[in-house]
Protein backbone atom coordinates (compact mmCIF):
# COMPACT_ATOMS: atom_id res chain seq x y z
CA UNK A 1 0.00 0.00 0.00
CA UNK A 2 1.25 3.49 -0.85
CA UNK A 3 1.56 6.19 1.80
CA UNK A 4 -1.03 8.89 1.01
CA UNK A 5 -1.50 12.14 2.89
CA UNK A 6 -3.79 15.15 3.00
CA UNK A 7 -1.60 18.13 2.11
CA UNK A 8 -4.12 20.84 1.23
CA UNK A 9 -7.59 21.92 2.34
CA UNK A 10 -9.85 24.87 1.62
CA UNK A 11 -13.52 25.50 2.31
CA UNK A 12 -16.28 28.07 2.13
CA UNK A 13 -19.59 27.95 4.00
CA UNK A 14 -22.45 30.39 3.51
CA UNK A 15 -25.66 30.85 5.46
CA UNK A 16 -26.65 34.07 3.68
CA UNK A 17 -28.12 33.23 0.29
CA UNK A 18 -28.71 36.64 -1.30
CA UNK A 19 -26.62 36.56 -4.46
CA UNK A 20 -25.21 33.14 -3.58
CA UNK A 21 -22.49 32.30 -6.11
CA UNK A 22 -22.63 29.50 -8.67
CA UNK A 23 -20.72 26.27 -8.07
CA UNK A 24 -17.91 27.48 -10.34
CA UNK A 25 -17.66 30.77 -8.45
CA UNK A 26 -17.50 28.81 -5.17
CA UNK A 27 -14.78 26.47 -6.38
CA UNK A 28 -12.33 28.72 -8.26
CA UNK A 29 -11.00 30.53 -5.14
CA UNK A 30 -10.78 27.22 -3.25
CA UNK A 31 -8.63 25.68 -5.97
CA UNK A 32 -6.45 28.80 -5.92
CA UNK A 33 -6.02 28.42 -2.16
CA UNK A 34 -5.01 24.77 -2.56
CA UNK A 35 -2.47 25.73 -5.26
CA UNK A 36 -1.02 28.33 -2.91
CA UNK A 37 -0.76 25.83 -0.05
CA UNK A 38 1.09 23.27 -2.18
CA UNK A 39 2.92 25.48 -4.64
CA UNK A 40 1.37 23.46 -7.46
CA UNK A 41 -0.84 24.35 -10.39
CA UNK A 42 -3.54 22.37 -12.20
CA UNK A 43 -0.95 20.50 -14.24
CA UNK A 44 0.49 18.99 -11.04
CA UNK A 45 -2.83 17.30 -10.22
CA UNK A 46 -2.99 13.76 -11.58
CA UNK A 47 -6.65 13.06 -10.79
CA UNK A 48 -9.73 15.12 -10.00
CA UNK A 49 -12.77 13.71 -8.22
CA UNK A 50 -15.91 15.54 -7.10
CA UNK A 51 -18.95 14.89 -4.96
CA UNK A 52 -22.28 16.62 -5.50
CA UNK A 53 -25.89 15.87 -6.39
CA UNK A 54 -27.85 16.39 -9.57
CA UNK A 55 -31.18 16.23 -7.78
CA UNK A 56 -30.06 18.89 -5.31
CA UNK A 57 -28.96 21.12 -8.19
CA UNK A 58 -32.16 20.37 -10.11
CA UNK A 59 -30.48 19.45 -13.40
CA UNK A 60 -28.83 16.42 -14.95
CA UNK A 61 -25.04 16.19 -15.03
CA UNK A 62 -24.69 19.35 -12.96
CA UNK A 63 -21.17 18.27 -11.97
CA UNK A 64 -20.03 18.82 -15.57
CA UNK A 65 -20.55 22.56 -15.22
CA UNK A 66 -18.34 22.53 -12.13
CA UNK A 67 -15.47 21.16 -14.22
CA UNK A 68 -15.26 24.64 -15.74
CA UNK A 69 -13.62 25.67 -12.47
CA UNK A 70 -10.71 23.34 -13.25
CA UNK A 71 -10.12 24.36 -16.84
CA UNK A 72 -10.28 21.42 -19.18
CA UNK A 73 -7.99 22.40 -22.06
CA UNK A 74 -6.02 20.18 -22.23
CA UNK A 75 -8.42 17.50 -20.89
CA UNK A 76 -8.13 16.37 -17.26
CA UNK A 77 -8.44 12.96 -15.59
CA UNK A 78 -11.75 13.44 -13.77
CA UNK A 79 -14.47 11.44 -11.97
CA UNK A 80 -17.54 12.08 -9.81
CA UNK A 81 -19.65 10.51 -7.07
CA UNK A 82 -23.31 11.34 -6.48
CA UNK A 83 -22.92 11.75 -2.72
CA UNK A 84 -20.81 13.49 -0.11
CA UNK A 85 -17.35 14.30 -1.43
CA UNK A 86 -15.79 12.23 1.38
CA UNK A 87 -16.56 9.26 -0.88
CA UNK A 88 -14.85 11.09 -3.75
CA UNK A 89 -11.81 11.25 -1.48
CA UNK A 90 -12.06 7.47 -1.02
CA UNK A 91 -12.11 7.02 -4.81
CA UNK A 92 -9.13 9.34 -5.19
CA UNK A 93 -7.22 7.43 -2.48
CA UNK A 94 -7.89 4.20 -4.39
CA UNK A 95 -6.76 5.83 -7.65
CA UNK A 96 -3.44 6.76 -6.05
CA UNK A 97 -3.10 3.21 -4.66
CA UNK A 98 -3.23 1.85 -8.22
CA UNK A 99 -0.04 3.75 -9.02
CA UNK A 100 -1.61 5.52 -11.99
CA UNK A 101 -1.29 8.94 -10.32
CA UNK A 102 0.65 10.45 -7.42
CA UNK A 103 -1.62 13.41 -6.67
CA UNK A 104 -5.34 14.15 -6.58
CA UNK A 105 -7.62 17.07 -5.83
CA UNK A 106 -11.01 16.19 -4.35
CA UNK A 107 -13.81 18.72 -4.19
CA UNK A 108 -17.46 18.90 -3.27
CA UNK A 109 -20.17 21.52 -3.55
CA UNK A 110 -23.82 21.90 -2.67
CA UNK A 111 -26.33 24.73 -3.02
CA UNK A 112 -29.03 23.86 -0.53
CA UNK A 113 -30.70 27.23 -1.11
CA UNK A 114 -31.63 26.20 -4.66
CA UNK A 115 -34.72 24.33 -3.45
CA UNK A 116 -36.58 22.95 -0.43
CA UNK A 117 -33.81 20.82 1.05
CA UNK A 118 -35.90 18.85 3.54
CA UNK A 119 -38.24 17.68 0.76
CA UNK A 120 -35.59 17.18 -1.90
CA UNK A 121 -33.61 14.71 0.21
CA UNK A 122 -36.62 12.37 0.30
CA UNK A 123 -35.46 11.39 -3.20
CA UNK A 124 -32.58 9.41 -1.65
CA UNK A 125 -34.99 7.07 0.17
CA UNK A 126 -36.47 3.74 -0.89
CA UNK A 127 -38.30 4.79 -4.11
CA UNK A 128 -41.14 2.29 -3.67
CA UNK A 129 -42.17 2.60 -0.02
CA UNK A 130 -40.61 5.76 1.42
CA UNK A 131 -40.21 8.46 -1.24
CA UNK A 132 -43.95 8.43 -2.16
CA UNK A 133 -44.65 9.46 1.45
CA UNK A 134 -42.16 12.38 1.18
CA UNK A 135 -40.80 12.11 4.73
CA UNK A 136 -38.38 14.99 5.24
CA UNK A 137 -34.92 14.70 6.76
CA UNK A 138 -35.71 16.55 9.99
CA UNK A 139 -38.78 14.42 10.68
CA UNK A 140 -36.81 11.20 10.12
CA UNK A 141 -34.10 12.46 12.47
CA UNK A 142 -36.83 13.34 14.96
CA UNK A 143 -38.05 9.73 14.86
CA UNK A 144 -34.50 8.59 15.54
CA UNK A 145 -34.05 11.03 18.43
CA UNK A 146 -37.39 10.01 19.97
CA UNK A 147 -36.48 6.31 19.73
CA UNK A 148 -33.29 6.97 21.69
CA UNK A 149 -35.03 9.05 24.33
CA UNK A 150 -37.76 6.43 24.81
CA UNK A 151 -35.07 3.74 25.16
CA UNK A 152 -33.30 5.91 27.80
CA UNK A 153 -30.13 6.00 25.71
CA UNK A 154 -29.98 9.81 25.85
CA UNK A 155 -32.19 12.74 26.80
CA UNK A 156 -32.84 16.31 25.66
CA UNK A 157 -30.23 17.69 28.07
CA UNK A 158 -27.53 15.46 26.60
CA UNK A 159 -28.50 16.73 23.15
CA UNK A 160 -28.35 20.34 24.35
CA UNK A 161 -24.90 19.75 25.83
CA UNK A 162 -23.68 18.62 22.40
CA UNK A 163 -25.10 21.79 20.83
CA UNK A 164 -23.64 24.04 23.53
CA UNK A 165 -20.14 22.63 23.07
CA UNK A 166 -20.36 22.74 19.27
CA UNK A 167 -21.51 26.34 19.06
CA UNK A 168 -18.95 27.45 21.64
CA UNK A 169 -16.13 25.84 19.65
CA UNK A 170 -17.53 27.28 16.39
CA UNK A 171 -16.90 30.80 17.68
CA UNK A 172 -13.16 30.07 17.35
CA UNK A 173 -13.46 28.78 13.77
CA UNK A 174 -13.36 31.45 11.08
CA UNK A 175 -15.00 29.11 8.56
CA UNK A 176 -18.03 28.12 10.65
CA UNK A 177 -21.49 29.63 10.34
CA UNK A 178 -22.25 31.82 13.37
CA UNK A 179 -25.41 30.63 15.17
CA UNK A 180 -24.85 32.23 18.57
CA UNK A 181 -23.98 30.28 21.71
CA UNK A 182 -26.31 29.81 24.67
CA UNK A 183 -26.23 27.91 27.94
CA UNK A 184 -27.72 24.42 28.11
CA UNK A 185 -30.72 25.69 30.09
CA UNK A 186 -31.34 28.46 27.56
CA UNK A 187 -31.22 25.94 24.72
CA UNK A 188 -33.72 23.69 26.49
CA UNK A 189 -36.10 26.64 26.95
CA UNK A 190 -36.39 27.17 23.19
CA UNK A 191 -39.51 25.87 21.37
CA UNK A 192 -39.70 22.52 19.63
CA UNK A 193 -39.13 22.39 15.88
CA UNK A 194 -39.82 18.72 15.13
CA UNK A 195 -40.37 17.09 18.51
CA UNK A 196 -38.02 16.22 20.20
CA UNK A 197 -35.71 18.36 18.02
CA UNK A 198 -35.28 22.09 18.41
CA UNK A 199 -33.81 24.18 15.58
CA UNK A 200 -30.38 24.23 17.19
CA UNK A 201 -30.39 20.39 17.19
CA UNK A 202 -30.38 20.48 13.38
CA UNK A 203 -27.48 21.48 11.14
CA UNK A 204 -28.22 24.82 9.44
CA UNK A 205 -29.07 24.94 5.74
CA UNK A 206 -25.77 25.97 4.20
CA UNK A 207 -24.40 26.62 0.73
CA UNK A 208 -20.75 25.84 0.35
CA UNK A 209 -17.85 23.95 -1.13
CA UNK A 210 -14.58 22.38 -0.07
CA UNK A 211 -11.43 20.97 -1.66
CA UNK A 212 -8.75 18.60 -0.39
CA UNK A 213 -5.40 17.75 -1.98
CA UNK A 214 -3.98 14.23 -1.65
CA UNK A 215 -0.42 13.24 -2.46
CA UNK A 216 1.60 10.05 -2.20
CA UNK A 217 5.02 9.35 -0.74
CA UNK A 218 7.69 11.94 -1.57
CA UNK A 219 5.21 14.19 -3.39
CA UNK A 220 3.50 14.72 -0.03
CA UNK A 221 6.75 15.21 1.85
CA UNK A 222 7.91 17.80 -0.66
CA UNK A 223 4.98 20.16 -0.04
CA UNK A 224 4.18 19.71 3.67
CA UNK A 225 6.35 19.78 6.78
CA UNK A 226 3.84 17.59 8.60
CA UNK A 227 1.51 15.79 6.17
CA UNK A 228 -1.66 14.20 7.55
CA UNK A 229 -0.97 10.60 6.52
CA UNK A 230 -4.05 8.45 5.96
CA UNK A 231 -3.39 5.30 8.01
CA UNK A 232 -6.92 3.82 7.93
CA UNK A 233 -9.91 4.46 5.67
CA UNK A 234 -13.09 2.40 5.41
CA UNK A 235 -16.80 2.75 4.82
CA UNK A 236 -19.92 0.63 5.24
CA UNK A 237 -23.66 0.94 4.58
CA UNK A 238 -26.88 -0.14 6.31
CA UNK A 239 -30.11 -1.21 4.55
CA UNK A 240 -32.01 1.58 2.80
CA UNK A 241 -35.30 0.57 4.45
CA UNK A 242 -35.85 2.60 7.60
CA UNK A 243 -38.02 -0.17 9.06
CA UNK A 244 -35.35 -2.85 8.83
CA UNK A 245 -32.86 -1.34 11.28
CA UNK A 246 -32.68 -0.08 14.84
CA UNK A 247 -32.55 3.70 14.47
CA UNK A 248 -30.84 4.09 17.86
CA UNK A 249 -27.78 2.35 16.42
CA UNK A 250 -25.58 2.61 13.36
CA UNK A 251 -24.11 -0.81 12.50
CA UNK A 252 -22.39 0.61 9.43
CA UNK A 253 -20.44 3.07 11.61
CA UNK A 254 -19.39 0.23 13.91
CA UNK A 255 -18.39 -1.91 10.91
CA UNK A 256 -16.27 0.88 9.43
CA UNK A 257 -14.62 1.43 12.82
CA UNK A 258 -13.64 -2.23 13.05
CA UNK A 259 -11.61 -1.77 9.87
CA UNK A 260 -9.69 1.19 11.32
CA UNK A 261 -7.09 1.69 14.04
CA UNK A 262 -8.34 4.13 16.68
CA UNK A 263 -5.64 3.37 19.26
CA UNK A 264 -4.18 6.66 20.50
CA UNK A 265 -6.83 8.80 18.81
CA UNK A 266 -6.87 12.38 20.12
CA UNK A 267 -9.42 14.28 18.00
CA UNK A 268 -12.50 13.15 16.07
CA UNK A 269 -14.44 15.32 13.63
CA UNK A 270 -17.84 13.59 13.43
CA UNK A 271 -20.32 14.33 10.67
CA UNK A 272 -23.44 14.36 12.83
CA UNK A 273 -26.01 16.70 11.23
CA UNK A 274 -28.29 16.32 14.28
CA UNK A 275 -27.19 16.62 17.90
CA UNK A 276 -28.31 13.15 19.01
CA UNK A 277 -26.40 11.56 16.13
CA UNK A 278 -23.11 12.58 17.74
CA UNK A 279 -24.17 10.51 20.76
CA UNK A 280 -24.95 7.54 18.51
CA UNK A 281 -21.64 7.83 16.68
CA UNK A 282 -19.53 8.15 19.81
CA UNK A 283 -21.03 4.90 21.06
CA UNK A 284 -20.92 3.00 17.75
CA UNK A 285 -17.36 4.07 16.97
CA UNK A 286 -16.27 3.19 20.49
CA UNK A 287 -14.55 6.54 21.11
CA UNK A 288 -13.05 6.99 24.60
CA UNK A 289 -14.08 9.95 26.73
CA UNK A 290 -10.68 11.62 26.30
CA UNK A 291 -11.12 11.98 22.52
CA UNK A 292 -12.03 15.58 21.73
CA UNK A 293 -15.07 15.81 19.46
CA UNK A 294 -15.61 18.42 16.74
CA UNK A 295 -13.24 21.19 17.90
CA UNK A 296 -14.16 23.02 14.68
CA UNK A 297 -17.79 23.26 15.82
CA UNK A 298 -18.84 20.37 13.62
CA UNK A 299 -21.81 20.23 11.25
CA UNK A 300 -24.11 21.95 13.74
CA UNK A 301 -22.12 25.09 12.87
CA UNK A 302 -22.35 24.56 9.10
CA UNK A 303 -23.15 21.59 6.91
CA UNK A 304 -23.03 22.23 3.15
CA UNK A 305 -24.83 19.32 1.55
CA UNK A 306 -22.55 16.76 -0.11
CA UNK A 307 -19.56 18.60 1.34
CA UNK A 308 -20.04 18.34 5.11
CA UNK A 309 -18.24 15.00 5.39
CA UNK A 310 -15.25 16.14 3.33
CA UNK A 311 -14.99 19.20 5.59
CA UNK A 312 -14.76 16.93 8.63
CA UNK A 313 -11.74 15.19 7.10
CA UNK A 314 -10.14 18.52 6.23
CA UNK A 315 -10.75 19.97 9.70
CA UNK A 316 -9.23 16.85 11.29
CA UNK A 317 -6.18 17.15 9.02
CA UNK A 318 -5.69 20.75 10.20
CA UNK A 319 -5.09 19.42 13.73
CA UNK A 320 -2.22 17.33 12.43
CA UNK A 321 -0.73 20.19 10.42
CA UNK A 322 -0.74 22.65 13.32
CA UNK A 323 0.70 20.06 15.72
CA UNK A 324 -2.22 20.14 18.16
CA UNK A 325 -2.83 16.42 17.59
CA UNK A 326 -0.86 13.48 16.25
CA UNK A 327 -3.71 11.10 15.44
CA UNK A 328 -7.15 12.24 14.28
CA UNK A 329 -10.37 10.89 12.81
CA UNK A 330 -12.45 12.41 10.04
CA UNK A 331 -15.93 10.89 9.71
CA UNK A 332 -18.62 11.30 7.05
CA UNK A 333 -22.20 10.09 6.79
CA UNK A 334 -24.64 9.86 3.93
CA UNK A 335 -28.27 8.85 3.68
CA UNK A 336 -31.02 9.10 6.31
CA UNK A 337 -30.41 8.47 10.01
CA UNK A 338 -26.70 7.57 9.67
CA UNK A 339 -27.33 4.98 6.97
CA UNK A 340 -23.83 5.05 5.46
CA UNK A 341 -20.61 5.93 7.25
CA UNK A 342 -16.96 6.51 6.32
CA UNK A 343 -13.98 6.81 8.67
CA UNK A 344 -10.58 8.26 7.77
CA UNK A 345 -7.77 8.10 10.35
CA UNK A 346 -4.80 10.41 9.81
CA UNK A 347 -1.50 10.69 11.63
CA UNK A 348 1.37 13.10 11.75
CA UNK A 349 4.64 11.22 11.30
CA UNK A 350 8.20 12.35 10.88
Amino acid sequence: MRDVAVVGFAQRQMSEFDGSPTCVELLVPLFAECYEQTGWNRHDIGFWCSGSSDYLAGRSFSFVSAVDAIGVIPPVNESHVEMDAAWALYEAWLKIQTGEVDTALVYGFGKSSAGVLRRTLALQLDPYNMTPLWPDTVSLAGLQARAGIDAALWDERAMAEVVNRSLTDAEKNEYAVRRGGSSVDELLARPMYADPLRKHDCAPVTDGAAAIVLAADDRARSVADRPAWITSIAHSVDPISMGSRDLTRSPSAAAAARSADFDGLEVAELHAPFSHQELVLRSELGLPDDVRLNPSGGPLAGNPMFTGGLIRIGEAARRVWDGSASKVLGHATSGPALQQNLVCVMEGQS
